[in-house]
């Protein structure tokens, strides 16, 4: 079985244990986060409901994931100098409590281009077979809502223009500094501008 295949099954298996344990997995305290997340609303927004688009909606994340990111973001091994500068101050206890947090917030979606989304679609639940692409439901769940407990983003809802960036930085090899990023990165490599236009427009609207 292949690392795609397996990632499926896996995914599959612990779907349906994932919202229960979306904030227990990392020993966060979501009340305690939610205070401590008043100072991420300025670019993410109330809840995690960012309204730029250049930023991420972090509401609904799970926390495996969320807390994942945090620590990568303050050891470098995912590089912005922004977040760098947010998380530098916290502790691992507050970047749990955030985590934690975010995984019980609602994700409010966006709309897909309605020209785009079939092609979007058709790589989502899909993929392409002959050019070696896996479909990204297979580890992101058929509404995009990931999974939690392995620490599969949910990326259903998220901005257009932050998903298609995310992709091209994989793609270009700007963010490969953990295993999943790596795993990331060899799909992106499979992409073209118009898939990526394509699977970000369709994750927009996609939802639960």
């Amino acid at each position: 079985m292949n690392k795609f295949a397996w990632l499926a099954v896996s995914s599959i298996l612990l779907a349906g244990a994932a919202p229960a344990m979306a904030g227990s997995l990392v020993g966060g305290d979501a009340e305690a986060g939610k205070g401590k997340a008043a100072v991420c609303a300025a670019c993410h927004g109330q809840g995690g409901n960012s309204t730029n688009s250049a930023w991420p909606k972090l509401a609904g994340q799970g926390a495996v994931y969320t807390y994942e990111q945090l620590k990568a973001f303050k050891d470098g091994s995912r590089s912005n100098p922004i977040m760098a500068g947010q998380v530098a101050n916290l502790s691992d206890q507050d970047m749990k409590d955030l985590a934690a947090y975010f995984a019980t917030q609602s994700v409010l979606p966006g709309a897909a281009n309605e020209e785009l989304a079939p092609v979007g679609e058709a790589l989502y639940r899909g993929g392409d077979a002959e050019r070696g692409i896996p479909a990204c439901s297979g580890c992101h769940g058929p509404a995009g809502a990931g999974n939690a407990a392995a620490a599969y983003p949910g990326i259903g809802g998220q901005h257009a223009d932050y998903s298609a960036a995310q992709l091209r930085a994989y793609r270009d090899g700007q963010r490969n500094g953990t295993a999943k990023a790596k795993m990331m990165s060899e799909v992106a490599n499979k992409l073209t501008e118009d898939d990526i236009a394509a699977v970000a427009s369709y994750l927009s609207g996609l939802h639960e």
